[in-house]
């Protein structure tokens, strides 16, 4: 199993299996009507706070990651719907709407998902 994770204003591919978009907000200019997104879980992104602390700031990125982490792991349960749908698909992408492809919130979960959660099953790209 592999997590991917794409921005969402990509135009979506065969091979994404199960799409999910992990922002707070429902992205910009993009109609829900015609988005290729089959879970929003919107409760997985990072608070208000630290959303806003972060910036999308290089610099800050392997701070946000602890973050980011130390929130997700103070609410276990609003993982458990991504976990199910990476226990069942062969396949998830993460989706995000941050034009920074190295440094937000999907990449993070990517991440913590692989360290702490499913060590050994697969790695994300």
């Amino acid at each position: 199993m592999k997590i991917h994770v794409r921005r969402v204003y990509d135009k979506p591919e065969a091979g994404d299996g199960v799409r999910v978009l992990v922002d707070r907000l429902w992205p910009r200019g993009l109609r829900k009507e015609t988005a290729a997104v089959d879970h929003w879980f919107r409760e997985l992104a990072p608070s208000t706070e630290l959303r806003r602390w972060f910036g999308h700031d290089p610099d800050r990125w392997e701070q946000f990651r602890r973050r980011y982490a130390a929130e997700l792991d103070h609410r276990p349960e609003i993982l458990e719907p991504l976990l199910e749908l990476l226990r069942k698909s062969p396949r998830v992408t993460l989706l995000y709407a941050a034009k920074d492809e190295e440094h937000n919130n999907a990449v993070a979960l990517a991440h913590y998902l692989e360290e702490r959660h499913l060590p050994g099953k697969g790695s994300h790209d």
